[in-house]
């Protein structure tokens, strides 16, 4: 996101309003209350809308023209959270609000895919970490990483079929990964049948 976000006070003027978004080259802009809590949103519609009313534009602040409650995202949420948000609010750029609804940051169709031109090396790198310490237990498998293009290939033996699920949709969150394509074997069952060797595969 960006840090240094533009916003307007809940009292700015229809012209200010209209200066501050040509100014930042920008279609829509928060409005903050008095304790920098962001209450609205303005937006280039929202002036074209007042303009197209009978009441005179140039006596209306940004508190009586915003659209509200604003549609926001905390600074913690997941990019994937963040992109479904406004693929499904059809906007442009999104408020980063705290705990208590202030505001941090503005995230943008663009920071959003900005994380999708990390190095696959670095991918692979916190795929393996994430599920040797945080997905299965250290040392009782071992699964093979390859990633090319942002997609992420998997391959291995895992100590129980049910885990399968639980390691794909957590390898899929993972910021940059475009796809994951994963081909684990499953434990022998208790009547001795054979598993296959795990490999190192990849795209190809």
């Amino acid at each position: 996101m960006t840090h240094a976000a533009v916003s307007l006070d809940h009292g700015t003027a229809f012209k200010d309003i209209v200066e501050a978004l040509r100014m930042w080259n920008v279609s829509a802009l928060p409005v903050l209350s008095e304790d920098g809590r962001v209450i609205g949103v303005v937006s280039e519609a929202d002036l074209l809308l007042k303009e197209q009313g009978t009441d005179t534009a140039g006596g209306t602040t940004a508190e009586r023209l915003m659209t509200r409650p604003a549609v926001t995202v905390t600074k913690d949420a997941a990019i994937p959270a963040a992109a479904r948000l406004m693929a499904h609010s059809h906007l442009k750029r999104l408020p980063v609000v705290d705990g208590d609804g202030r505001l941090t940051g503005v995230v943008s169709r663009g920071d959003l895919l900005k994380v999708y031109l990390r190095p696959d090396a670095d991918l692979a790198a916190e795929i393996r970490e994430m599920i040797m310490h945080q997905l299965i237990p250290r040392g009782s498998v071992e699964v093979h990483v390859h990633v090319a293009n942002g997609v992420v290939y998997l391959n291995g033996s895992l100590p129980e079929p049910a885990l399968e699920d639980a390691v794909v949709r957590s390898v899929g969150t993972v910021p940059g990964v475009v796809d994951v394509k994963a081909d684990f074997t499953v434990p022998a069952s208790e009547a001795g049948q054979s598993r296959p060797e795990a490999r190192p595969f990849g795209p190809g």
